[in-house]
């Protein structure tokens, strides 16, 4: 599916209820798994990667004892990463296994440190990668006494949420060291506060944090809405004319990263005011960056964004922490790259920076491919307020934000399907 997209005019305005934030979505998920409880989770995430993992927990619960699954996550990162760790210590033999893409990101680092806490894992093709063989009954688990492990700081903050979900429920806890500079933060913390949320005490000092064995205390929860699903629409914001925008859904205090646009947004000229809703979205200027500069290290998510709409305003930037780019559902800053070139842009990337030159003008009518990356569509969209632009396999937004198009919609988009 292919969408020509446009608008008539350059206001935004109207208003939308995002969806459930994924992160919070997956790890509430694999923690109600953990309590063996049963409990609602409202407002959960529709995106393709939490349906994956709700589905693939229920076919792992229903399976029969001595019984082998393969369980295939398809392109769904997280999903992949926090059931390495969930079946890990659970019974029976499982394989874990995902699309192509899924088998050339690494996982190594994650497989290494369950394997120093007991877990049995193999794998299945290549060293380090996906796919995995979980199992015999999660029996080395309970054999060893090691409690301690240390593991880089900068490695995928999944890797480090996947081993403290599993804290509280091994024998004797886990003390967690991160060795080096730590990476998305936010996410780590999010990890946190959600087994807060469900009885689990931690103690963070320094680098190293600790969770002593406890159970799981389930009880009913609600979602919040997802801040990167919010970050296209202040991209929209600022790339108006002129605002009057609500998406509701969203908290003032909120443990996601990408909250962070708030603030990143006033520097474009976009107010927001939070209400019992959500938040409110207006123009206040034009804001008075030239260049924009900003260290992403703790919300990389959001770095696709900030680069396209710094292209669609015609300002200079310069992106750095994006490192984690290059391992997603695509190599991120080799994608922005060539797509961004081919509408015009004078940009370099490094291995975890981006630099993009002022540029006024912007090429009609591209066709931008999304190499199997949600964000790479939605990302790239809001250009249309500008000028017409092809989006190349627009379903593959189903990934975290399956109503991304009729929300466009909603606000005045027009979409002919090519």
């Amino acid at each position: 599916m292919a969408y020509l997209i446009s608008k008539s005019d350059k206001i935004i305005k109207g208003e939308i209820t995002l969806n459930g934030s994924k992160s919070i979505s997956n790890r509430a998920l694999i923690l109600r798994a953990l309590s063996g409880q049963e409990f609602s989770i409202k407002r959960i995430s529709t995106s393709k990667d939490t349906t994956t993992l709700e589905k693939l927990l229920v076919e792992f619960a229903a399976q029969k004892e001595g019984e082998r699954v393969e369980l295939n996550t398809g392109h769904a990162g997280t999903t992949f990463r926090f059931l390495t760790g969930y079946l890990g210590t659970q019974k029976g033999t499982q394989i874990l296994t995902g699309s192509d893409r899924m088998k050339q990101r690494p996982v190594g680092i994650l497989v290494e440190a369950l394997r120093a806490l007991g877990a049995d894992i193999q794998y299945l093709e290549n060293e380090g990668y996906p796919p995995l063989q979980i199992g015999e009954w999660g029996k080395n688990f309970h054999k060893t006494n090691s409690n301690t492990l240390t593991i880089s700081a900068n490695t995928s903050s999944q890797y480090i949420s996947s081993l403290l979900m599993l804290a509280p429920t091994l024998p004797n806890g886990l003390e967690l060291t991160l060795d080096g500079k730590i990476v998305s933060v936010p996410y780590i913390q999010m990890t946190l506060n959600l087994m807060e949320e469900f009885g689990i005490q931690n103690n963070w000092e320094g680098n190293t944090i600790s969770i002593a064995p406890q159970k799981y205390q389930g009880k009913d929860f609600v979602v919040e809405a997802d801040w990167s699903a919010a970050s296209y629409h202040f991209s929209l914001a600022i790339l108006a004319n002129e605002v009057d925008l609500q998406l509701n859904g969203l908290f003032e205090k909120s443990t996601q990263g990408d909250a962070e646009i708030v603030k990143i947004a006033e520097q474009f000229g976009i107010s927001s005011t939070f209400n019992k809703d959500g938040i409110h979205l207006k123009k206040s200027g034009n804001g008075s960056t030239k260049m924009f500069e900003y260290d992403f290290l703790e919300c990389p998510d959001i770095a696709q964004t900030i680069a396209v709409t710094s292209f669609g305003l015609g300002i200079s930037c310069n992106l750095d922490g994006l490192h984690t780019l290059k391992i997603k559902e695509t190599d991120r800053l080799e994608a922005l790259q060539k797509e961004l070139s081919k509408l015009g842009a004078t940009i370099s990337v490094t291995d975890d920076s981006l630099n993009l030159k002022a540029s006024s003008k912007i090429n009609s009518n591209i066709s931008i491919e999304t190499y199997n990356d949600h964000r790479m569509a939605m990302a790239f969209a809001p250009l249309a307020i500008k000028t017409p632009i092809q989006i190349l396999d627009a379903g593959v937004v189903t990934k975290s934000y399956r109503n991304f198009w009729e929300d466009m919609q909603q606000i005045g988009f027009q979409f002919n399907k090519l």
